[in-house]
């Protein structure tokens, strides 16, 4: 009887150690400790191997998600903002996005073309020079979020982004294999998918319109909810509502949300820090732009911050794979110095752009 009981007792205790033994390879294996969970490993495959950029970011995350340290941010502090245009996507090509999607509404569209008004002709008058020169007409920021708002007004929501999605699927002017919907640049998609890794809440944060990223965000490589998409914003009122004030008019059963006609805020420098005040609620701890459009969103994240903080800033330096602008991004790289923000050269720190399959023509 003895020795049945000590014969389990060895068994149990083997059990144990075993038990043990697997948790211990585990922790190991995963990086975490006693002192808790460390920067899970990134991939970051499409970045150059002595990526700057790349060093810095990585070496940021292993800081501040090691328990241990004194830089470690709890994750409910973990926000990244990022812009879109230039940053995440594929700036202009000829111009930006949303620009070509008014001209075709206001020009091309045969359903609209002869419905269009004189104003919006006027604008897309102004984006047709902008596709030749390349020059930015002045006061255009305010002019082409208002044409957009009554270009499209009327339709819901769900109408007008099946619009996006359906325009999102012309091939790329200067790109052979892509479509608009396509031109994401795929080493930012990564480093996306390794803060969401390390337990990052991300939000897009553009000057383009609102509903018009989220056209593009949906079914792309992109894994963000609408929630986490802040853009320019227009007017929306209900169906039935005609000119009644939203404080007299209540939302019936028959009603549906719709594009109200009026534009209401251009999302650039500092009107971007004032929609992460009010939105998010939070200052994030990273940044990630491409102009000086978002400079006022770096340096909000970056100034006096509670946890530690980067400002990384896209460089447009690549003219054999992409529409680059090098005196742009010398100045940019400037702007960096100044500021002690990462650059990021798409020439240098990034294998790839678009991905295997496109091939830029821009320069034929």
């Amino acid at each position: 009887m003895e020795n049945k009981k000590s014969t389990g007792s060895i068994i149990a205790a083997f059990v144990i150690l075993v038990a043990f033994a697997c948790v211990s390879i585990g922790m190991f294996a995963t990086g975490t400790g006693a002192s808790g969970s460390s920067a899970s490993a990134s991939d970051m495959s499409l970045w150059s191997d002595d990526s700057y950029a790349a060093e810095q970011l990585t070496s940021y995350m292993a800081n501040i998600t090691d328990e241990g340290s004194a830089d470690y941010i709890p994750v409910e502090n973990r926000i990244a903002v990022f812009d879109m245009d230039g940053t995440l996507y594929c700036e202009t090509d000829p111009v930006y996005f949303d620009h070509m999607l008014l001209y075709h509404r206001v020009i091309e569209d045969e359903d609209y073309a002869d419905k269009a008004t004189d104003t919006e002709k006027e604008v897309a008058k102004g984006i047709a020079g902008f596709m030749e020169t390349g020059e930015y007409p002045e006061g255009m920021d305010t002019d082409h979020g208002t044409a957009v708002a009554t270009a499209f007004a009327g339709m819901t929501l769900d109408e007008f982004n099946e619009y996006v999605k359906e325009y999102k699927e012309t091939p790329m002017e200067s790109y052979d294999g892509m479509t608009l919907g396509e031109a994401w640049y795929r080493p930012m998609v990564q480093l996306i998918e390794y803060l969401q890794e390390n337990d990052f809440t991300v939000y897009i944060v553009s000057g383009t319109d609102r509903l018009i990223v989220r056209g593009l965000v949906e079914d792309s490589p992109l894994d963000l909810p609408n929630s986490q998409l802040i853009g320019s914003d227009e007017l929306f009122t209900a169906t039935n509502q005609g000119d009644e004030d939203g404080m007299e008019y209540t939302y019936t059963y028959d009603d549906d949300v719709i594009l109200g006609g009026e534009f209401v805020v251009k999302n650039l420098k500092m009107n971007k820090v004032t929609v992460i005040a009010q939105e998010i609620g939070e200052q994030p701890v990273l940044s990630f732009g491409n102009s000086t459009g978002d400079a006022a969103m770096a340096t909000y994240v970056t100034d006096d911050n509670l946890y530690k903080s980067m400002a990384f800033m896209l460089c447009c330096d690549d003219t054999e794979r992409e529409n680059g602008n090098v005196e742009k991004a010398e100045k940019m790289r400037s702007l960096c110095e100044e500021n002690g923000w990462v650059p990021v050269s798409m020439k240098d720190d990034w294998k790839t752009i678009y991905g295997d399959g496109v091939t830029y023509t821009g320069g034929e």
